[in-house]
């Protein structure tokens, strides 16, 4: 029934959804003319907040291309490869394959999303050089496993209210863990996707006539061979010593880090992947190797995430995104106030694409709404993290890392994402209103 019903959606989305930087663009002209024409600003004022707000994210890019990089790096060392070969092997027939990749990739993403989007992909690539499986279903399935970060251990808006000094500890106090991420609605909206998501994947699966198979020989291994020692230098490129050196001295930091209660961040989980990509190819020109192939998927990335640095600053700036946000709380009560902010979470992130921007904007909207209604903070600023989560699933943006790795478009993916974002919504949905 359900691989029905996303046939169409998913002819449509192929045939209707442009390329990731053209949608970008889209999106870049819909917030300027929103701007100018709902907010009142001249297009000269608009133009402004966009140039000024274009670089905002190039630290925030550096560290996503860094975790593609890094994390292809480390797929690439043989151990890794033992080890993602190994987990392969669970997927012995197409659907086992959707099945075990779905979950795999629910759990690393729970556990961080950088991870989450790397790991998924590269077990993706993994399956799919050993089961004959519909590739686009196959990868739709590693992003699908994204849905659940903002409910996981690094969910970015209940670490932040749950961290002293935070910008709005004056109006909700610090609300721990145990309020958000561990709360039992959070925990049974978690487990509820940790259920469907797999099935509805494996629901999906188009029959064999209908499948798109990927080219098993573009999944072909890159060769690592070091070469031979005619000069001095290359003794010093083809040699583990650099690198065991730069490792240890790299595991000391790790250790020490998490010794003293150390929090699993984008950067810690970037240095991670590279420390262990070093240690684990031995010589420098193994790693070298592997980094010319690993930036070859991070063309959209560089491109992109200025364009949505602008559009975010054009949403905030101009006042958008506010009030998108308290016209749809306008229609909330005490018991309802969470259901609406997560349908405005939705739609603000379709221009502000990051999880801690979106607090940024929304907080100051919905946390009086919260207070004057009588509606528990932690709930309320939970729906906003799970409204960001959810539209993910048909918002590229963060889909760029993963289809880089993949080496597929966004409208190869994105038919089959919608049935997770309508699914998703009812589940969630629930979860925030009625448990």
């Amino acid at each position: 029934m359900l691989a029905a019903a996303a046939r169409p959606m998913v002819r449509i989305v192929d045939r209707y959804l442009p390329d990731a930087y053209i949608f970008v663009l889209v999106l870049t002209v819909i917030a300027f003319l929103a701007a100018v024409l709902g907010e009142g600003h001249s297009p000269v004022a608009v133009a402004q907040m966009w140039g000024d707000g274009f670089w905002e994210l190039l630290s925030f890019s550096m560290q996503m291309l860094l975790v593609l990089v890094t994390g292809f790096m480390l797929a690439m060392t043989p151990p890794v490869k033992a080890l993602l070969s190994a987990l392969a092997r669970l997927a012995a027939s197409p659907g086992a394959a959707i099945v075990v990749v779905s979950l795999v990739s629910l759990t690393a993403s729970w556990i961080n999303w950088g991870f989450g989007l790397v790991v998924g992909a590269l077990f993706a690539k993994e399956v799919a050089r050993r089961t004959e499986v519909d590739y686009r279903l196959l990868v739709a399935s590693a992003y699908s496993g994204f849905l659940v970060w903002h409910g996981g251990l690094a969910g970015s808006v209940p670490l932040s209210i749950a961290t002293p000094a935070h910008p709005f500890e004056g109006m909700i106090g610090i609300i721990p863990t145990s309020q958000t991420i561990f709360a039992f609605y959070n925990v049974a909206i978690v487990v509820a996707l940790f259920i469907a998501v797999p099935l509805v994947n494996r629901a999906m699966m188009p029959p064999p006539e209908e499948s798109i198979y990927v080219d098993r020989a573009k999944l072909a291994e890159p060769d690592l061979d070091i070469g031979g020692r005619e000069r001095p230098a290359d003794w010093l490129e083809t040699s583990p010593i650099l690198s065991w050196l730069i490792g240890a001295a790299g595991l000391v930091w790790i250790v020490t880090y998490f010794a003293q209660g150390g929090g699993l961040t984008l950067n810690t989980v970037i240095f991670i992947f590279l420390i262990f990509a070093i240690i684990l190819h031995g010589s420098p020109r193994r790693t070298l190797i592997a980094l010319q192939e690993a930036v070859r998927g991070g063309a959209g990335i560089v491109i992109q995430f200025p364009f949505y640095s602008g559009i975010m600053a054009i949403m905030v700036q101009s006042g958008l995104a506010e009030s998108i946000s308290v016209w749809l709380v306008g229609f909330a009560s005490e018991v309802t106030l969470p259901f609406w902010t997560f349908l405005s979470a939705g739609i603000v992130n379709f221009f502000v694409p990051s999880g801690g921007g979106q607090w940024a904007v929304q907080a100051p909207v919905i946390l009086p709404a919260a207070e004057a209604l009588g509606t528990d903070f932690a709930r309320a600023a939970m729906a906003i993290a799970w409204g960001d989560a959810r539209t993910n699933m048909v918002q590229p943006f963060w889909a760029l890392p993963l289809l880089g790795i993949a080496g597929l478009q966004a409208k190869d993916i994105m038919g089959f994402c919608l049935m997770h974002l309508l699914i998703s919504g009812v589940i969630i949905s629930i979860g925030l209103v009625f448990l």
